[in-house]
Parts: C-alpha cells; structure tokens; sequence
C-alpha cells in the first residue's frame, strides 16, 4: 500500500507533537497491518509530549508514537496464521528476543532486548499501523473498540494487583492515575477485603470510588498513614500497590504495610527514592516486588475476561473521546489530570 495516512508525529526533541500525512506502513511476510480504530493516551505518551529527561534520553523523533490501541486487521503476511482479515486485536507492546533464558522460561515481559511500540519503534497514533503477529491479542467480536484499546494498561494494573493473593486482604492503591483506578476495581473484583484509594487529585479519587474503592484518601488533606492504621486497627495493609512514583508516597507505602506484607511496585520513579530498609522491609518481613508490563499472555486472557464478564466496569474510567486531529485536547486534558482515559479516534 502507498497511500498515505494521518499520524501524529513527535516531530523534534520538544515540547509537543504534530499531525502530520505519511506513507501507510508495508507489511513483512510475519507482520500485520491494523486500521486503528481507538488509541488511548498513555503517561508514557505525555513524557514524550512533554519531552521531559526520561523521553530526552529514550526517544529519537522524528517517529510515530503512542502504544495502546485497537483496531481491524486489514491485511496479513504469508506467514500469520493466527489471524485473519477482519479481526478485532489489541497489541501487546513489548516487543521481546524470544531467545534469551527470560523468554524461554515463560518470563518474556522481562526480556532484556525488550523494544517498545511507540517508545523504541513507530507507534500507534495513526489511522493504521503494522505489528508482528506474535504480538496480537484477538479481541471478542462484541467487545467496543474503546474498551478494547485500554486492555495494555488495564495488563499493567492486573499484574500488579494479582501478582500474589488479595482475597480477604486489606489493599491500598497509592496514585490514581488511570492504572491506579483501574488496580482499585481489579483488587474488588479479585476478593480484597478493602480498598484504600490514596491520591492528591479529587477529580481521580472519585473515579478510584466508582470503581470499588471502599475509602478514598486525599493526602493534601488528611494523613495516609493515620486512615490506614485507623482502618485496620493498627496492623497496616496487607498489600500495597505503588502507582505513584513519589517518593513521600513510596515511603508512606512502605510504612503502612504490614508485618509480612508485600509492596508491589508499578511506578517509575525519577530520581533515586531513599527509605528505611532497616525497619520498613528487614524488621517487616515484607515482599517487594518489581512490576513491568503484562505477562504474555496470562495477564492479556484475565484481563479480557474481565471487561468481557463485566466483573470490572472500565467503561466510567472512559472520560473524554477526541479525534486524531484534536489530540492537543486529550494531552492537555492529561497534563491538568482532570480525566480518566482519554481516547482518540484516528
């Protein structure tokens, strides 16, 4: 195909992106090409936007970004066979070796050679974008395309969240960005006995309520730490998910954690973050956790049963659709933080 498409460019090493018509992609005999159909802005998209240290030393523009979509298969190489013209997919991001003994032992999604769409490779942000094959993930028939586009960082969330038990335990998600909101409704949904939802933006708390937080905790204005203990009669929480990468938060997180508890950590912070190892995680006992990405691809099939069985309502996280051409809506709306996902339709 030689036609051209519509694509949003992160055109320079600065602020900003640009709309821009460029050659619609050729496929290899192993790829697929995807007419996308719903793309939803990620953090990592707003670092680029932004061009802020991490993107500085990351990214090479000009490219096509973004990496969370859905959309139609238009077109298959010789090779694919594990779908076929017409069918709905989301894309697993990471682009890995298969090689290296972290692929080979079932562990891809910390393969060392890992690439990522839109970060390492051309992105989604385009009204159609071509993938290996390996890396799709077919969509129900009657899932919406909106729903289906935020299923990679739902992954995220999952994988945090039931990276070890939470039936009857008291969970406290710190950050309600969308994964944090979208990590409060999975722990309800697996069986957590409460749900502690800690953020300084009103407007996601709400969000985090509707989603089955049992209690919502705005850190301008009251003490994490105190509601925590207060709520569990002085034990701390048994999990706690760490979605926000500050490090005043990462320590609280630390400190409301009970004895023999486990942190699972998700967020990416900037700067190195110091904490007490000594009496936060020696003297606990406490398991910490490093979480990337989604395993591939337990975490895709639990993820999509749960949008599919409704167990977990993303639908209200859905909080504003644009086009492609008004993108500069959907970044701003994501820098002020007053939205949950944005989603825009090339």
């Amino acid at each position: 195909m030689n036609r051209k498409m519509k694509a949003l460019i992160k055109h320079h090493r600065g602020y900003g992106a640009q709309l821009e018509m460029v050659t619609i992609p050729q496929i290899s005999e192993n790829e697929v090409l995807i007419k996308v159909k719903a793309t939803s802005i990620c953090g990592t998209d707003v670092h680029i936007y932004k061009w802020d240290e991490w993107s500085a030393s990351r990214v090479n523009p000009p490219y096509i970004f973004g990496h969370e979509f859905s959309g139609e298969v238009v077109e298959i190489g010789d090779k694919v066979t594990n779908v076929k013209v017409g069918d709905s997919v989301s894309a697993e991001t990471h682009l890995v070796c298969g090689k290296c003994p972290q692929c080979l032992t079932g562990k891809a999604h910390i393969c060392n050679a890992t690439k990522i769409i839109g970060v390492d490779t051309g992105g989604c942000f385009a009204e159609f974008v071509a993938l290996p094959s390996t890396n799709l993930w077919k969509n129900p028939k009657d899932m919406p395309y909106d729903l289906a586009s935020i299923q990679e960082p739902m992954g995220n969330a999952v994988h945090t969240v039931l990276a070890g038990d939470v039936i009857g335990k008291t969970v406290a998600v710190i950050g309600c960005g969308p994964i944090g909101i979208m990590a409060v409704g999975i722990a309800k949904a697996a069986g957590a006995a409460q749900v502690i939802a800690v953020d300084i933006n009103e407007y996601r708390l709400q969000l985090a309520k509707q989603l089955g937080a049992t209690t919502i905790v705005n850190s301008k204005c009251q003490d994490p730490l105190q509601v925590v203990y207060e709520l569990t009669y002085g034990h701390g929480v048994e999990v706690v998910c760490e979605m926000s990468g500050q490090p005043v938060a990462i320590n609280q997180g630390f400190k409301m954690v009970t004895n023999g508890g486990r942190v699972s950590i998700l967020s990416l912070p900037t700067k190195p973050v110091e904490f007490d190892v000594t009496n936060d995680i020696v003297f606990k006992g406490i398991t910490i956790q490093g979480i990337t990405g989604r395993k591939m691809f337990e975490t895709w099939k639990q993820v999509s049963a749960l949008i599919h069985s409704g167990q977990v309502n993303v639908k209200s996280l859905i909080t504003h659709r644009f086009s492609l051409a008004q993108y500069e809506k959907g970044f701003e709306l994501m820098m002020d933080g007053n939205c949950g996902k944005v989603i825009l339709h090339p």
